[in-house]
């Protein structure tokens, strides 16, 4: 990893001082070491560069709370690590979380003379699942999808659906007790 004459510390003091091209070349110096702290932690190198993403992007929010006067190094290291424990912590959620669906047969599609032929369990199970999903509104699709399926944090889904934090929760409830209800498993609150 290259560290100019004045080292890491130079260049984001000069960065948060608004110095844009200090700041571009802080952050092509430091890649490669974030890269090598998300590594530790993660196995995917698709995983790392996620991580190494979300990394810099926190890098740019909290940039301002840097303490010059301290090594830049411990600093990153300990941003980029959350961003992988974070990672982790998603992926392993989401393994909590999902099922595999395998594609419907034809067989399914179609019901035979004398019933469902030789369908199984859980694929009328998730049959089921994805009909009832496919009938809620979109905003509580769009609140679950975000929420419990991609793992993302509410911040993150209301980022990205344009929603507000309350009504991502509100939606993603509203829709949990609309699929069990639906599916069997308890009253509706509404």
């Amino acid at each position: 990893m290259e560290r100019p004459d004045g080292g890491w510390e130079a260049l984001m003091a000069r960065a948060q001082a608004g110095d844009a091209r200090a700041y571009d070349a802080l952050l092509r110096q430091v890649l490669p070491f974030l890269r090598a702290v998300c590594r530790r932690r993660l196995g995917s190198s698709t995983e790392v560069e996620e991580a190494v993403q979300d990394a810099l992007l926190t890098i740019h929010r909290l940039r301002h709370t840097y303490d010059p006067a301290r090594p830049l190094q411990p600093w990153l290291a300990t941003i980029a690590d959350r961003r992988a424990v974070d990672r982790l912590r998603r992926s392993g959620r989401r393994a909590r979380h999902e099922t595999v669906l395998e594609p419907l047969s034809e067989t399914l599609a179609a019901p035979a003379a004398n019933g469902w032929d030789h369908a199984s369990e859980e694929q009328l199970a998730a049959k089921q699942l994805r009909d009832a999903v496919s009938g809620l509104p979109s905003s509580q699709r769009r609140a679950l999808a975000l929420t419990k399926l991609q793992g993302l944090s509410l911040a993150e889904a209301s980022a990205r659906s344009g929603l507000s934090v309350g009504a991502l929760k509100v939606a993603t409830h509203r829709a949990l007790q609309t699929l069990r209800t639906r599916l069997g498993g308890g009253k509706s609150s509404r």
